[in-house]
């Protein structure tokens, strides 16, 4: 199974790409990190971001994306740009698409805790929240005891 982690901050999207091959997890190179949409958030620029987004998950092999859950409202509240961003992701019909919880994380990670330090990953230091929803969506599905 390969997942594609997802923080969405104010325009853009940070991925990270992470495989459970067995007991083994790995994190594939991947061309693009960010994707961002332009302040405007017309229509063209939607539709350009979601094939972008397809079309890595496609040539990935990408089945699964989990995004980290952000609050509607407070302040912490996500962009209406976000939320966009978050829409156009959903609609991509070839991947199966979850918002996990900052609850869910915790639990999960709680019982399988990350077996690397991030620095370790190769990764670059603004995809560690992308890295860790990918992490605790595998381990989420290997071991199901806690729900979301």
């Amino acid at each position: 199974m390969r997942v594609c982690g997802v923080e969405i901050k104010s325009n853009e999207a940070i991925i990270c790409l992470m495989e459970l091959d067995g007991d083994l997890v790995q994190i594939p190179d991947c061309r693009q990190t960010r994707f961002q949409l332009s302040k405007t958030g017309d229509q063209e620029s939607m539709q350009k971001l979601q094939f972008a987004l397809s079309k890595l998950f496609t040539d990935y092999r990408v089945t699964h994306v989990a995004i980290k859950e952000r609050p509607q409202k407070g302040k912490f509240a996500g962009s209406a740009l976000g939320f966009k961003i978050e829409a156009a992701l959903q609609l991509i019909e070839s991947v199966q698409v979850d918002i996990m919880a900052g609850s869910y994380q915790k639990d999960v990670l709680k019982r399988n805790p990350i077996p690397v330090d991030f620095a370790d990953t190769g990764l670059k230091g603004f995809q560690e929240t992308a890295f860790v929803v990918a992490y605790a969506f595998l381990m989420g599905k290997k071991y199901p005891s806690v729900q979301s």
